[in-house]
């Protein structure tokens, strides 16, 4: 799930609390959640702890995840 669709669902933390959680401004997160800004590797752990897994760090950076995180790659096939 992308931070967007997240935030939209119900029970979804604020923006605010989300903030404090993952240990930036809001007004980074609403650069996040827009796309105005791509969420930074050092992040994407937090956001994954906490949202409870909803995001994950696949989700925040399919593009390059697993060359970040090798342990991602375990069942995925080439396409």
């Amino acid at each position: 799930m992308n931070l967007p669709d997240y935030f939209k669902q119900e029970g979804a933390l604020t923006a605010a609390t989300f903030a404090r959680l993952v240990d930036v401004s809001p007004a980074l997160v609403y650069q996040w959640r827009t796309g105005r800004r791509p969420v930074p590797v050092k992040h994407c752990a937090l956001i994954e702890q906490a949202t409870d897994g909803a995001v994950t760090r696949r989700d925040l950076r399919p593009s390059d995840c697993t060359q970040i995180w090798p342990e991602l790659a375990e069942g995925i096939t080439a396409q």
